[in-house]
């Protein structure tokens, strides 16, 4: 198994979903992790379950309480080694014709500029790490058009953007950054948006599952547990010549619909 013991990690919306994956892969590999959440009560949840955990209850679309968050992380960890930013928002279902721009500004206000502010506040901390790693969350969207969902896949592909820059940037730091590209995750998200198809299609859930699988080469969705995996092996001394690299985990699938 790859160790991370003696890492000092943060992860951004860390207490569900990809995140709580994130968080619980890198905890069981042995690193120090402190997590930030808008969620309080997922937040305490996982303290209860993981002993020594540390947590920020934070929006990192506010730039003043992200900055706050970075410098409490690398207080309660005593520097910083790795970064995740794992936090991001769906956002609205609207063609761009008919798209709030509102809500357009939403998504972008946190996925983009928030992984922005969170990185920036990070980078003095990473810069003394003997390895520091960034890891940035894109997504299937980031390789495709999305039909109905722009901001959402403007932001991915904008992360694409700033990890291949950060790891030019970063380089002569001893500093890796590379991006994840997850597909469709196993888990409630998912399934909420199966059922909203076959209720706008008049399907059933299994013919609207069936549907997505049929994009893709492996016909099943993502183990969250297999993020983990590979955030922590990325991060580790095994993954020390990996950098600027994106890396899709979707079963090979060959659009985002």
């Amino acid at each position: 198994m790859t160790t991370s013991t003696g890492l000092r990690v943060l992860v951004t919306a860390g207490a569900g979903g990809i995140g709580r994956a994130i968080t619980e892969a890198f905890v069981a590999a042995g690193a120090s992790v402190h997590i930030c959440d808008i969620d309080e009560a997922a937040l305490q949840q996982m303290q209860a379950q993981l002993p020594g955990l540390t947590t920020s209850v934070c929006d990192i679309a506010d730039r003043a309480s992200a900055s706050r968050m970075v410098a409490d992380a690398a207080s309660a960890l005593g520097g910083l080694d790795v970064l995740i930013n794992n936090a991001g928002i769906a956002g609205p279902t609207a063609s761009v014709a008919d798209m709030d721009p509102d809500a357009w500004e939403a998504v972008l206000r946190l996925n983009l500029t928030g992984t922005f502010t969170v990185t920036q506040h990070a980078i003095p901390y990473l810069k003394q790490s003997r390895a520091g790693v960034i890891l940035i969350m894109s997504s299937l969207a980031g390789r495709f058009g999305y039909p109905n969902r722009s901001p959402y896949a403007t932001t991915k592909w904008g992360l694409i953007g700033f990890t291949k820059t950060l790891s030019r940037e970063l380089g002569e730091f001893g500093i890796r950054v590379n991006a994840i590209l997850p597909g469709a995750v196993e888990g409630p998200r998912i399934q909420q948006v199966l059922a909203g198809r076959a209720s706008a299609n008049g399907r059933t859930v299994a013919q609207e599952e069936a549907a997505a699988l049929a994009n893709q080469s492996i016909k099943h969705f993502v183990n969250p547990a297999e993020l983990g995996a590979l955030a922590v092996f990325l991060a580790s001394d095994a993954g020390r010549s990996i950098s600027g690299q994106l890396i899709p985990v979707d079963g090979d699938s060959q659009s985002a619909s």
